[in-house]
């Protein structure tokens, strides 16, 4: 119990006790219907242009896989894979020299040892995961197509994961929300995709012929 309530590791504590908060605030949102980070997944680095420290940043986000995993799951990855490096590091210190190493010191090489940590499990998950776009077909085709949700309660501005098949047969997932402020569609609900606002969002309405899908 020493080793969580040192000074030393409270960077590690809190970053437990951030751990623990985002998963209570998720599940809550989870609850109503929608969800506190599902809007930052749609984000995509782009590692192929610009310059200076934007193309870093960018860069960076894309040795993460941020784009190809929930964000997240990157998170709770990264605050993770921090705590538990920084804890071992700490009780094997004091375990060896008698004293905990220099709070920056292990705030350091904690983070520097959870980012490889980071990029091997988030690369495992994105090749497990369902993608967005399944196919090179246009993700604009998709609209006139009948989908069902999948994932959370579709409201406007609130958008819920739908299965839908292109043309090819292929299952693609997609992001949908109602067009029309008093629509809203729950698990199970099957809707027709009018309108592609951007990527994989789209607008959607109650599928006004069931025997389609």
């Amino acid at each position: 119990m020493d080793l969580f309530l040192a000074p030393e590791s409270w960077p590690f504590l809190w970053s437990v006790i951030l751990l623990l908060a985002i998963a209570v605030v998720e599940g809550l949102a989870l609850l109503l219907g929608f969800t506190v980070f599902g809007g930052f997944d749609d984000f995509s680095p782009d590692v192929s242009s610009g310059d200076g420290l934007g193309h870093i940043f960018d860069a960076w986000l894309g040795w993460l896989h941020i784009g190809k995993v929930p964000i997240l799951v990157v998170i709770t990855l990264l605050l993770t894979a921090f705590s538990i490096a920084g804890f071992v590091l700490n009780g094997v210190a004091y375990a060896v020299l008698g004293v905990y190493p220099p709070v920056w010191v292990s705030v350091v090489v904690a983070f520097l040892c959870a980012l490889p940590v980071v990029r091997a499990l988030a690369a495992t998950l994105a090749r497990l995961i369902p993608k967005d776009e399944t196919s090179a077909e246009p993700l604009e085709n998709l609209v006139g197509r009948v989908g069902v949700i999948v994932n959370g309660t579709a409201r406007v501005n609130y958008p819920a994961q739908a299965r839908v098949k292109n043309d090819h047969g292929q299952t693609l997932y997609v992001h949908v929300e109602p067009d029309g402020e008093d629509l809203q569609f729950v698990v199970g609900d099957s809707v027709l995709l009018v309108k592609q606002i951007s990527g994989v969002r789209f607008l959607a309405i109650a599928n006004p012929r069931p025997e389609l899908l």
